[in-house]
């Protein structure tokens, strides 16, 4: 009997960037950035922005079908929604499921430079412990719930969410020259493997999101297809290298308009050292779908919009620049990435 299709897809849980609830026209259409890779029946989790575990319920998953969460940098868009995957998610676990594994960034080891726009340079919070990594995290944010389960564990004999969730920091090969702050991405980087099952094989590269370190691209391969998922980057040839032929590329994009109009006229350190960031550390569309032709994408969609209340004609302006299909999901839009037939692949 042949084996059933993995119909591989993405399912675009959260498709906003942005440490904020955006305000204003479109507000609350769009929820915190998170990418659900679906293959078979498994889920594997990118990133887990705010209202991560409504949009699961919504697209008719929980953490029952959790395999992995993948965490692409530890911004906190990125991850806020992270203690409630684990402590929500235990009431939705499946009976003898193996421990979810959370992968992300390792602790960065050095606290970024000081914004050359500072005249007092800002005192850091937490300096014993200043830049923790995933599994650092992750410890903390179990430990500043330690009431709530506690409780819950000793009175009502609930599961402790240390036996079924385990974070681990993914380890920077050496010999790559990796710094946090002199060379965070370093030319060339080759994509290395960072987890591995029967269904998919996740690798994963140094792109460039300064201030913050590490900050990875992951790409999923499956036998049917393959996705990959840019993370918070400036343009970044590691990423074009790991992104080579991929069946569908998710890639940031930001309204660089906007930035101006938000911050231009404030003339504060604050909105002057803000655009320095926004312009150094994102991509706008027509860069991305650039990233994408070089990098022979089959699709593009464009995610983690900054702003999230950008109206869409913003970004389908941009739509015949990319040669193959594209795209700008909605929330809870799914997205094939199963490979094209030979014939069809021809003619795009």
């Amino acid at each position: 009997m042949p084996n059933k299709p993995l119909n591989p897809r993405v399912v675009t849980l959260g498709t906003a960037g942005g440490p904020r609830w955006w305000t204003g026209e479109n507000a609350g259409r769009r929820s915190g950035i998170a990418t659900a890779v679906v293959v078979g029946d498994a889920v594997y989790l990118v990133d887990a922005g705010t209202g991560v575990g409504n949009q699961l319920m919504k697209a008719g998953f929980s953490t029952g079908n959790l395999r992995g969460i993948f965490l692409t940098h530890l911004h906190s868009d990125h991850t806020i929604d992270l203690a409630s995957l684990a402590i929500f998610g235990l009431f939705t676990l499946k009976p003898g499921q193996e421990p979810i594994q959370i992968i992300g960034p390792g602790d960065r080891g050095a606290l970024p430079p000081v914004s050359p726009r500072a005249h007092t340079p800002p005192q850091p919070l937490y300096p014993a412990n200043p830049t923790p990594g995933t599994a650092g995290m992750f410890s903390h944010l179990m430990q500043a719930y330690a009431t709530d389960l506690n409780d819950r564990v000793i009175d009502a004999l609930r599961p402790s969410p240390l036996d079924h969730f385990t974070a681990t920091d993914i380890q920077i090969p050496d010999g790559t020259g990796y710094h946090p702050n002199e060379n965070p991405t370093p030319d060339g980087f080759a994509r290395f493997e960072i987890y591995r099952d029967e269904l998919v094989t996740v690798t994963a590269t140094l792109v460039e999101h300064p201030p913050i370190a590490p900050a990875f691209a992951f790409r999923f391969d499956t036998v049917e297809g393959s996705v990959t998922i840019s993370g918070d980057t400036a343009p970044c040839e590691n990423l074009v290298t790991l992104a080579q032929d991929t069946d569908l590329l998710l890639h940031e994009a930001i309204d660089f308009d906007w930035v101006q109009r938000m911050y231009g006229s404030v003339g504060t350190e604050a909105a002057e050292a803000s655009m320095d960031h926004h312009r150094r550390s994102h991509t706008s569309p027509a860069q991305a779908i650039d990233l994408a032709e070089r990098a022979g994408a089959h699709s593009l969609a464009l995610h983690h919009l900054v702003p999230g209340t950008t109206p869409l004609s913003v970004w389908l302006s941009h739509a015949d620049g990319f040669s193959g299909t594209f795209l700008v999901p909605e929330d809870l839009d799914t997205i094939s990435f199963a490979r094209l037939p030979l014939e069809m692949a021809a003619t795009r």
